[in-house]
């Protein structure tokens, strides 16, 4: 069972108290050697203006990634600075030394983990070069680490489970969102994420590339050089997947087919359920029919679907 908290006296060793406002979890602090993935700990601490750790080994991997403020980090012989975005990752045998900055002390996450496919994982993430990198979307990545603290502090038996499963998604969106080039970050990105808002605003009214370039006055050449770049899809695959999402939703409410393509933009129903499949893989229809009620017969005993109207 996840621990509620531990007092300072009986904390790990590896933990600094150089902190305030400390939202500590502890999950397995004896982990199994033979487990695929195991939480150990993690939390959200802010730094005294004093902060400093050393290390030249960690009995486990570690992932941190600063939210506010700013700070050092020399990591296996190689210096970063560090800024809200910025994320790490050390392991055993990798020195490392974290410093805040005395006037604008910083405020990170972190979850330590272990099992065999650790390093694989983080060989994923891109973490396991052991440097700095950032991500994109900030507020993306943090929602991840705050579910994962609020189910270590939930006593449920199902509570290591749903980390573990938690631990992985975040590095999963760690690596879906880490910045091309390194620390810092291009101003074509800041472009990259003014069409993306462009596009997750007015999904149901645009078709292409052209039109989304068009009114957010760049070149098409340029939109689909952006999503290649900073997007995990092209521009329009993104605009495609906003559209047939929508759609799915328009389906279980009962909308005819015909009708949820004109409001998503598609000249006839055959071209939506074309783009539906090659979105969804099935037609449109095979997902409407699977939502309708199922009524059992007294009679006969067989069952059978239904349109309610």
């Amino acid at each position: 069972m996840p621990l509620k908290s531990v007092p300072a006296s009986v904390e790990p060793s590896f933990v600094s108290q150089q902190v305030t406002e400390e939202h500590r979890y502890y999950l397995n602090l004896n982990p199994p050697i033979n487990e695929a993935f195991v939480v150990v700990c993690g939390g959200v601490e802010r730094m005294r203006p004093e902060y400093v750790v050393r290390r030249t080994n960690f009995p486990y991997y570690a992932v941190e990634m600063v939210a506010d403020g700013e700070g050092s980090l020399v990591l296996d012989g190689r210096r970063f600075d560090l800024a809200p975005g910025v994320v790490f990752a050390y392991g055993p045998g990798v020195p490392h030394t974290i410093r805040t900055n005395p006037q604008n002390r910083m405020r990170k996450y972190y979850f330590d983990f272990t099992g065999t496919e650790a390093y694989e994982l983080l060989q994923a993430a891109g973490l396991a070069q052991w440097k700095a990198l950032r991500v994109a979307s900030l507020h993306e990545v943090t929602s991840v680490f705050q579910a994962l603290g609020r189910e270590a502090r939930d006593d449920t038996p199902l509570s290591r489970s749903v980390c573990e499963t938690l631990g992985r998604l975040l590095l999963l969106k760690i690596q879906q969102n880490v910045v091309a080039g390194g620390l810092s970050v291009p101003r074509s990105y800041a472009t990259y994420e003014r069409l993306r808002r462009y596009i997750e605003q007015n999904y149901l009214r645009l078709g292409t590339v052209d039109e989304i370039a068009g009114e957010c006055h760049v070149t098409p050449v340029y939109v689909s050089r952006l999503f290649r770049r900073f997007g995990q899809s092209g521009a329009y695959q993104f605009l495609l997947r906003l559209k047939m999402n929508h759609a799915a939703e328009l389906l279980e409410s009962g909308l005819l087919v015909k009708e949820i393509a004109s409001r998503t933009g598609f000249a006839d129903a055959f071209q939506f359920s074309r783009a539906f499949k090659r979105v969804h893989g099935v037609p449109p229809a095979v997902l409407q029919a699977s939502r309708r009620p199922v009524f059992f017969s007294t009679d006969t005993g067989v069952a059978a679907q239904f349109d309610i109207q």
